[in-house]
């Protein structure tokens, strides 16, 4: 009886009559080894370079989308959240039966003055902290405190909403400036993906052409903006579906309103302390909040799963090597740019324009005109308005970079000369279309100014090491430009209208002359970003360009390596009487160190 034949063949056996595979490799030894262990036989090496950097493309959508996603949810709970608390605590029936003599509205203005202020100061740390986390860590971070200052809302009181609200200031301008630094990285690692033969035939070393990553930055752009104005809708949410079954109507609230518009006076003068009809329950506000918590916490894991890592581990290791107090100046010292100090006129009126579009145009003529039940529509306006008019950032792609800047400001211009001469009349609704167009308009002008500004940051600094710098500096001016529409809130609505025509009219001027400047040929002065000082020994990384090498072993290595390596060659192979000394590029090891020695003894 014969034997079975076993289920896997022998190595080496040739089998019976030495009968060949179905592949036509031949069995036993004289089978040739790189045929048995060798590539794959169909294998194709361009076909999986090309599919390989397909996922790495898609890889950059995803961190795109989901980063365009997660601060779009977190600033509308931001605003939503703090929406609904501010209305809340301004009815006098509810602050009494609800808390008594414990001061919300003082509460209310020191979280504020903590929102608005901390920001002043944001120059100092936010490079520091983007350079210590990484982009990617320091959006995690600062959305978790958003997610913080939602949760404190659960216990209101002094203790609790004051001091989160200064830790939610001090996370303002590191969020966005990571957001944006995020966005240009990402759009530069797609040029990278996308043309990657170009950059296997010009060498690992060669940068790119410059602004050859801008038609995908500009897109990028238009979709986190077109993600980001969605936020202000979704804020409007608890107030669409639970505070307005609570609100009076507009002939309580604006009984005692004489002036609207124009004629105005700080924000809502006349407005009735007593808004709600009925207070709401207290388990019905736990379950809001439940759910802006919810949200909140799905933005982190968004961010934290979804997004991957602006940089490569080296780099990052490269930007914290340039030195902290290097970090510290840096952003001082681009100061002497001119194109920095031209679009700071911009920079300020980024940040009273949208401040205006929620206080000044949502409460100043519509609230003041059409109710507090209408506010949240006007908002969805503006918000529907904006994140639809991104796709005219498009644009940019076939028309100069200047045009897309330039009409969204004119027609804020335009905006802002008609708001000047319009009155609207206390509680009369046949005006309210008119709203509803203002504020729509004045949303499509908003996304055309971030959409801008971002692009042209981005186009203009395309180094890595200087783009955290840059968008710190972008989002800290908008800050100073917040912090005065605070500090400016009981101004008359003449005067913020003319603060608002005049910064617009200095930034446009200001960003033409740029513009000419830099077709003239004008050189702007750059501060120069050191080279990175690694003090690890022993780690290295594998390339020509050493970006962890010190200048000393630089020198040393360019300079004696060919006359190091020559001595090795000439020194004899046989056993040497006496320790070994340690060369200019060896340490003695702790062992030899407590022997007293230089190096490994022959014995």
């Amino acid at each position: 009886m014969e034997a079975e034949p076993p289920l896997y063949p022998v190595a080496g056996d040739a089998g019976p009559h030495g009968v060949e595979d179905p592949l036509g490799v031949p069995g036993g030894p004289e089978a040739p080894l790189d045929d048995l262990v060798g590539a794959y036989p169909n294998y194709n090496e361009e076909e999986e370079e090309r599919r390989y950097y397909r996922r790495k493309r898609l890889g950059v959508l995803k961190n795109v989308l989901a980063a365009s996603t997660g601060g779009s949810l977190t600033y509308g709970v931001y605003l939503g959240l703090l929406q609904m608390q501010l209305i809340l605590h301004y009815d006098e029936t509810y602050r009494e039966v609800k808390y008594g003599n414990m001061g919300l509205p003082d509460i209310d203005s020191k979280m504020l003055i903590g929102i608005n202020v901390t920001p002043i100061a944001a120059l100092l740390y936010t490079p520091v902290l983007i350079r210590f986390f990484g982009t990617k860590w320091m959006m995690f971070l600062a959305v978790g405190i958003y997610a913080l200052f939602v949760s404190t809302n659960y216990w209101e009181r002094y203790y609790t909403l004051v001091p989160s609200a200064v830790t939610l200031g001090m996370a303002i301008v590191p969020l966005w400036a990571s957001m944006g630094n995020y966005i240009t990285r990402m759009a530069q690692k797609y040029y990278e993906y996308s043309h990657y033969k170009e950059q296997e035939e010009q060498g690992p070393q060669r940068r790119p052409p410059r602004g050859s990553h801008a038609p995908y930055l500009l897109v990028f752009q238009v979709i986190f903006y077109g993600f980001f104005h969605l936020s202000f809708a979704c804020a409007q949410l608890p107030m669409v579906y639970f505070l307005n079954h609570y609100l009076y109507d507009l002939n309580h609230t604006l009984f005692n309103v004489k002036s609207c518009g124009t004629n105005s006076h700080g924000i809502l003068s006349g407005f009735n302390k007593t808004v709600l009809r009925t207070l709401p329950r207290s388990r019905n506000l736990i379950v809001v909040e439940s759910v802006l918590m919810a949200v909140a916490f799905l933005a982190m894991l968004l961010v934290l799963g979804l997004c991957g890592a602006a940089y490569r581990p080296t780099e990052e290791i490269d930007l914290r090597s340039v030195g902290w107090g290097n970090i510290f100046q840096l952003p001082f010292k681009h100061v002497r740019d001119f194109r920095l100090r031209h679009l700071v006129p911009f920079f300020i009126y980024s940040g009273f324009e949208v401040l205006f579009a929620c206080t000044g145009l949502a409460l100043g003529y519509g609230v003041c005109s059409v109710g507090l039940e209408r506010l949240a529509y006007l908002l969805v306006a503006y918000s529907l308005g904006a994140s639809t008019a991104s796709i005219l950032g498009l644009l940019g792609l076939w028309l100069p970079r200047s045009v897309p800047l330039v009409a969204g400001a004119v027609l804020h211009l335009l905006l802002t000369f008609c708001l000047f001469f319009w009155a609207p009349v206390p509680r009369v609704l046949q005006h309210s279309w008119i709203l509803y167009v203002a504020a729509a308009l004045w949303g499509v002008g908003s996304t055309l100014n971030k959409i801008g500004l971002s692009t042209l940051l981005g186009i203009l600094y395309e180094d890595k090491e200087r783009q955290d710098f840059i968008f710190t500096i972008y989002h800290w001016w908008q800050a100073l430009a917040i912090f005065a529409v605070y500090l400016g809130s009981s101004l008359p609505m003449k005067a913020k209208l003319a603060v608002l025509l005049v910064t617009l009219l200095a930034a446009v001027t200001s960003y033409l002359w740029m513009e000419q400047k830099l077709r003239r040929g004008v050189v702007p002065r750059q501060p120069r970003i050191p080279r990175p000082q690694h003090k690890v020994r022993g780690y290295r990384y594998l390339e020509e360009d050493n970006s962890d090498e010190s200048d000393a072993e630089g020198e040393r290595s360019g300079g004696g390596g060919q006359v190091d390596g020559a001595e090795e060659e000439a020194s004899p192979t046989g056993p040497r009487p006496g320790p070994e000394p340690a060369g200019l590029g060896r340490r003695p090891c702790p062992y030899e160190q407590a022997l007293g020695g230089d190096g490994p003894e022959e014995l």
